[in-house]
């Protein structure tokens, strides 16, 4: 059995697509997946499956969540070694860092949008966009940022999903367990 994270993009924001966690739980075990683990309400799910590769798992938990829900919802599933490369890769020193939003990025941005987004700045704001993720820092806090996971959606044309720091390092606590 591999242990693997899923992330799912926008459900339970501002009353839209909503998933209770425990319901989610008990979907995807239902669907073949093993020791499931829901944290917070933002769609965040560990659990571990003998399926190797991860697009098939992806599309497994979105059709059970169509079916269910009736709803689309983005799936992004990585190994807990992928999502702490990817937190290790944070550009930013520790106290930004801690306080810094990671996009992951569902595919590889074209090079010439990324150029053109890396020539935006606002005040009080830092970015830094790599293959598999955004790398977010608002010294104002993200709900006054001019940057957001939408924008960056927009800008790059790719589906992302953000979570903040202490999310990051929750999932990775879990996920070694």
């Amino acid at each position: 059995m591999t242990k693997y994270i899923a992330l799912l993009r926008g459900i339970n924001v501002s009353g839209q697509k909503k998933i209770p966690m425990a319901e989610l739980r008990e979907l995807l075990s239902k669907s073949e997946l093993e020791q499931v683990q829901t944290y917070i309400q933002s769609g965040n799910v560990i659990f571990q499956s003998s399926e190797k590769d991860k697009g098939i798992l992806e599309i497994k938990i979105h059709n059970a969540i169509k079916k269910h829900f009736g709803f689309e919802v983005s799936i992004l599933v990585l190994m807990p070694e992928e999502l702490q490369q990817i937190f290790d890769n944070c550009p930013f020193p520790q106290e930004k860092k801690e306080k810094s939003y990671f996009m992951m990025l569902f595919s590889k941005a074209e090079k010439a949008k990324v150029d053109e987004i890396s020539k935006l700045s606002y005040p009080n704001e830092e970015f830094q966009i790599t293959d598999c993720c955004v790398y977010f820092y608002c010294s104002v806090g993200y709900g006054k940022a001019k940057f957001s996971n939408n924008f960056f959606e927009r800008k790059l044309k790719i589906i992302a999903t953000a979570r903040n720091y202490n999310t990051m390092v929750k999932l990775l606590s879990l996920s070694a367990e």
